[in-house]
């Protein structure tokens, strides 16, 4: 019971990161749009737009992977996956997340030295805005950590499901979305 209050409330938090990662990406097209018109028609520019839409870019990218995570819209190969036995499914599905959030911790911890070397060493960007990188490299960072925080509570949740044999529930949380329930995402979009 408590694990599910948990889940619940990370999947929200994830929602809220995926949600600011795209407020991040609207405000650098709009930046970035800016500085194209203010170069056009003012021959101005007030420079470095490109460097923070992609300090954006990196960031809205880390925090939506566990709302990604979440709404199980990671790529999958699956030809063969819907003409095999469910049980055969429920393996598969719990192989799949349990690499991923393996690969996810690997690649945060790779993050976290990035960031603790940029923080040790004061890296500046080698462009003219001399940017800290510690400071898009912390957000950067924490979206992978909320990610490995939320597969990881998602593998618990998994690994319990299996416990009591709910393989409906299984299949909610890890297993590859069916037509039903894109059409559904698909229907509640359009609303």
């Amino acid at each position: 019971m408590m694990l599910d209050k948990l889940n619940k409330k990370t999947k929200r938090c994830s929602q809220i990161l995926a949600w600011t990662g795209g407020a991040m990406i609207i405000l650098s097209a709009l930046l970035v749009t800016l500085e194209v018109i203010l170069r056009k028609f003012f021959n101005f520019s007030f420079g470095g737009a490109d460097e923070i839409a992609g300090y954006a870019f990196g960031i809205a990218t880390s925090l939506s992977l566990s709302f990604a995570l979440y709404e199980r819209a990671h790529i999958r190969v699956d030809a063969f996956y819907n003409f095999m036995p469910r049980i055969i499914k429920v393996i598969l599905d719990f192989i799949s997340i349990l690499l991923l959030v393996s690969f996810i911790a690997v690649v945060s911890y790779m993050a976290f030295l990035l960031l603790s070397d940029t923080i040790g060493s004061d890296s500046h960007s080698i462009t003219p805005l001399r940017v800290p990188l510690s400071y898009p490299q912390t957000p950067w960072f924490f979206g992978w950590l909320a990610c490995v925080v939320s597969g990881f509570i998602l593998l618990i949740t998994t690994v319990q499901a299996l416990v009591r044999k709910d393989l409906a529930l299984v299949q909610s949380l890890i297993g590859i979305k069916s037509t039903d329930e894109l059409i559904d995402d698909e229907a509640v979009d359009q609303k």
